[in-house]
């Protein structure tokens, strides 16, 4: 490595703090999914409460994050970052001494706005640390990467702990969030020379669009449950949209807007969250039917699935080691439609398959999509916040992270919602199989979207020739 991408070495510990909090991040929301069974058996709780729990953190996270982009930006991204962390780490420990479902309601919800908070922050201090180019890239690969480790890894993390006791979920990542809390405050600083946007702070934009992003967030949620009130999920979807358009008006006509709408006058990084809603969709839609298709149709345990689903993690290894060569010789767009057209070829290989299905037969496939997020989400990253000034990278990570966060909800939903419908009375297994069959269209669907999004992009523009060689997407 040249000798100006070389990291000193605070640089160097702020990116394994930075990357010690995505992987939390990653894993405490696996590790809970593993643990549901095992939740409901001791509390009792019932399906829509299970459900709530899951829900609640999603509320959370989704409905907060572009807030908390823009208050890293205004109130500073080391405060933000180290405040909402300390927020994290309690309430993921209060989950663990829950007693009734409300209490794990409250819990989740609470510890899903504190990663609305601290995900934009940590990431903006990612892009304001190191400088755009090789090196920034180099930084955003390495903490995409971390980020589906702790995705992947969690399922496996998630099986040992509950076969102790599930909450060790929760408490789990109270150790590790005390760790990178400690190692954060004298390791991380505010980038030099930062500015701060001046003006106040938009308070009639951000509660409309905070409300218009939980609102939205639970009519997705709402759709894993097609049968149940169809004209409420109707009448929650036409709330939050309103309450959108009144953000727009309101921020075309704020002197201090909370979102620059000028922002999203730029063709790559709209293709980018775009690509990174359908990346998410495909890829979390996947693994929730895999998941159901080892343990309710293969009678697998917990840890089996997850050790199974490892395989996946391919990226832990690709995502530092091959992908920061590729884009630097090839471009973020090559990249990205390379590794798209890969995890197309990994689900449609899925489509086919059978009860009597050896693990040997489902591994190109789990291989496949792992190579494609290697390939994928952190280009992507690098593509939502390359050229974006300073002032507005926090911004530029709320919505990136906005778009991977609903595109996971959408995509757990749609495949919900396609099983129940094709399953409907049957009960028998192959009733099931075919089933998750027809879900299976819908990750197909999703990438096939994103390769076009992404294709179309990279047919407007020549690639760039720059040094780092990053075409835009």
């Amino acid at each position: 490595m040249p000798a100006t991408d070389r990291l000193s070495g605070r640089a160097l510990g702020a990116l394994l703090v930075l990357c010690g909090a995505i992987f939390l991040e990653g894993i405490d929301v696996a590790m809970l999914n593993v643990a549901l069974p095992s939740i409901r058996a001791e509390l009792g709780l019932s399906t829509g409460m299970l459900s709530g729990v899951v829900s609640a953190y999603v509320l959370g996270y989704g409905g907060f994050l572009l807030l908390g982009g823009r208050a890293a930006d205004l109130l500073g991204r080391r405060r933000m970052f180290l405040l909402w962390l300390g927020v994290f780490l309690v309430f993921s420990g209060l989950g663990g001494f829950a007693t009734e479902g409300w209490m794990l309601l409250v819990a989740r919800f609470v510890t899903g706005v504190a990663a609305g908070f601290m995900t934009p922050a940590g990431l903006s201090l990612i892009t304001t640390t190191f400088a755009e180019g090789r090196q920034r890239n180099r930084a955003l690969l390495v903490y995409a990467g971390t980020a589906s480790a702790g995705f992947a890894l969690g399922l496996v993390i998630g099986g040992l702990l509950t076969a102790i006791g599930w909450r060790w979920v929760f408490f789990a990542p109270v150790v590790l969030s005390l760790v990178i809390l400690l190692v954060a405050i004298p390791v991380l600083k505010e980038p030099a020379g930062d500015r701060r946007p001046a003006g106040g702070f938009d308070l009639a934009g951000a509660g409309c669009v905070t409300g218009a992003m939980m609102l939205l967030a639970y009519g997705v949620v709402r759709l894993e449950h097609p049968g149940e009130g169809l004209a409420l999920t109707a009448g929650v979807f036409a709330v939050g949209l309103a309450l959108l358009a009144a953000f727009a008006v309101i921020e075309r006509r704020s002197d201090a807007p909370l979102v620059r709408l000028g922002l999203f006058r730029s063709g790559p990084l709209v293709r980018a969250n775009l690509a990174a809603l359908l990346l998410t969709s495909a890829f979390f839609g996947f693994q929730f039917l895999v998941t159901l298709y080892l343990q309710e149709l293969r009678g697998w345990s917990a840890l089996q699935t997850g050790l199974a689903l490892i395989a996946v993690a391919a990226d832990v290894v690709l995502a530092p080691l091959l992908t920061p060569w590729l884009v630097n010789r090839y471009g973020t767009a090559r990249v990205i439609l390379g590794g798209l057209l890969v995890g197309l070829v990994g689900y449609g290989l899925f489509l086919g398959v059978g009860l009597d299905w050896t693990y040997a037969a489902m591994l190109p496939s789990m291989l496949l999509i792992g190579t494609m997020f290697a390939f994928v989400y952190g280009p992507l990253t690098i593509a939502a916040t390359d050229g974006v000034a300073e002032h507005e990278q926090g911004l530029a990570g709320g919505l990136i992270n906005t778009s991977f966060q609903f595109g996971a909800a959408l995509g757990l939903s749609a495949v919900t919602a396609v099983n129940v419908a094709v399953l409907g009375a049957g009960d028998s297994a192959q009733a099931g199989l075919d089933a998750i069959r027809a879900a299976l269209a819908v990750p197909v669907a999703a990438t096939l979207l994103a390769v076009i999004v992404i294709a179309v992009g990279a047919r407007e523009r020549a690639a760039p020739t720059s040094e780092r060689l990053a075409v835009e997407v």
